[in-house]
């Protein structure tokens, strides 16, 4: 059975930084794609970062150029560096990773989300 689980959120002033940290682990698997999400309350759920398999990224435009994805292959995690927060960055964040599986079926997993609070 496999777990995504993130790590990493709190409560930073704005203008801060903060790094989030999701690793999948469990049965036999390799990854597809990993990336970030994120709502905000009343707001629909949205991308925030991805990186694929290959190293390609993807970025929402309201995080281009204060966020940077990255990742660990050896450790099947995945990093949010997250800079210059504003209030507006706010929100649940949730770890999502599509992994191929036995008999080369693909899963979406979702973590169980991860509290970023931006105020001053």
């Amino acid at each position: 059975q496999v777990q995504v689980v993130e790590s990493g959120g709190g409560l930073v002033q704005p203008g801060g930084s903060l790094r989030l940290s999701c690793a999948a682990s469990g049965s036999r698997f390799s990854i597809n794609v990993m990336g970030w999400y994120r709502q905000a309350p009343g707001k629909e759920r949205e991308l925030v970062a991805r990186i694929t398999s290959g190293g390609s990224t993807n970025y929402a435009d309201s995080g281009k150029g204060r966020f940077t994805i990255s990742r660990d292959n050896t450790k099947n995690t995945v990093y949010l560096q997250m800079n210059s927060l504003k209030p507006e960055d706010t929100a649940v964040y949730y770890c999502y990773a599509n992994l191929r599986e036995v008999f080369g079926i693909s899963r979406d997993y979702w973590g169980q989300g991860t509290q970023v609070t931006v105020s001053s």
